[in-house]
């Protein structure tokens, strides 16, 4: 995605409007949604994507609904990627996936009903082996739109009137690209919104998300948004998608994960506001002891130590020195290894 203007550029020109949109009859404004990303958008990540702002829907890692049902059978904790989802702020949509329509349709209208989730969204988009080859869900499904189109049925109907919607790849691979008519058995089936991403399964993460594909699939559509997902790393790429492309929201994913206050640099640009400047390196040091201490909170000392390692990680991303910070942190096992690396590589301010 070429974007030629800067964010200040952006926010010193006429501003762009804010385009709000509705799923179902949840507003989403500013129209930039936090993806799904499994291991990482757990109730830590979204109170932190909360405190800076900017995104207009949350949400949490993708459930395993077969697992769900086995945990309630077995009267055994819930995962721990539904942490927080009962208590915190709404809206919030809650991601689940398999390939039965009785188990999703089950846990759909668990977390509607009992969690009194904003959105459940049904994963149709994930590529990694696990999903697809190992238990035939995710983007596996895409070759099968008729069953997708069971599948949301089943849900829609369980979770009425919380609105169900759908996130997907353009196909499997770059040879079967068939994004538009699983965007029309999306639609058909009663969803109400569908998330594009601009890669193919066999794609993974690499090479460039095409957004001219996705917006292709808009004039198909006769009533739910589109909302497009797929390199969006900054503000201006954010306002270019949304300016350029047709499309009615945005998701961001990878590129808020070091970044959790992307969202709120691209709300600012949007409004034609100041964008806030990214957090100076003391900044980022107290907002990686804060994320810190939410999962150490949860987990224990042990536990959270070993998670921060990837959560540390990505708030390296582009720094000098993000190699070796890496190479440390990831060993790390206790508190105290934490602290004694983020005091070498994010040391306190002498001021």
């Amino acid at each position: 995605m070429s974007v030629v203007t800067s964010a200040e550029e952006i926010a010193a020109s006429a501003a762009p409007r804010v385009r709000p949109f509705f799923i179902g009859a949840l507003k989403i404004d500013p129209p930039i949604l936090q993806a799904p990303m499994a291991g990482f958008t757990n109730y830590a990540f979204r109170q932190i994507v909360r405190e800076f702002g900017g995104a207009g829907l949350l949400a949490t890692e993708m459930v395993n609904a077969r697992g769900f049902v086995w945990m309630d059978e077995h009267e055994a904790e819930h995962p721990d990627r539904l942490w927080g989802v009962a208590d915190e702020p709404r809206p919030l949509a809650v991601q689940i996936w398999d390939n039965e329509p009785e188990t999703l349709a089950k846990v759909g209208a668990r977390l509607a009903h009992e969690y009194r989730v904003s959105v459940v969204d049904i994963n149709f988009g994930c590529p990694v082996r696990q999903v697809t080859q190992k238990a035939h869900s995710g983007s596996y499904l895409l070759r099968y739109p008729e069953r997708m189109g069971a599948i949301i049925e089943r849900v829609v109907a369980a979770c009425a009137p919380t609105p169900v919607t759908a996130k997907i790849r353009l196909g499997c691979s770059r040879d079967h690209i068939n994004a538009i008519d699983v965007a029309q058995v999306v639609e058909g089936a009663g969803a109400a919104a569908l998330t594009v991403h601009g890669r193919t399964a066999a794609d993974m993460f690499s090479g460039a998300a095409d957004w001219d594909r996705i917006s292709s699939i808009k004039p198909r559509l006769k009533r739910i948004p589109l909302i497009g997902n797929g390199d969006l790393d900054s503000a201006e790429k954010v306002v270019h998608a949304l300016e350029r492309y047709d499309v009615d929201g945005v998701m961001i994913a990878r590129g808020a994960l070091g970044k959790p206050w992307l969202y709120a640099q691209a709300a600012a640009a949007l409004r034609g506001q100041p964008v806030p400047p990214d957090l100076s390196l003391q900044q980022q040091r107290e907002l990686m002891l804060h994320h810190f201490a939410l999962v150490r909170e949860r987990f224990g000392d042990e536990k959270a130590s070993v998670l921060m390692r990837k959560y540390a990680c990505c708030y390296a991303q582009g720094r000098p020195g993000a190699r070796e910070f890496r190479k440390h942190v990831a060993t790390i096992q206790s508190p105290a290894a934490f602290f004694d690396v983020v005091d070498k590589y994010f040391p306190r301010s002498r001021d």
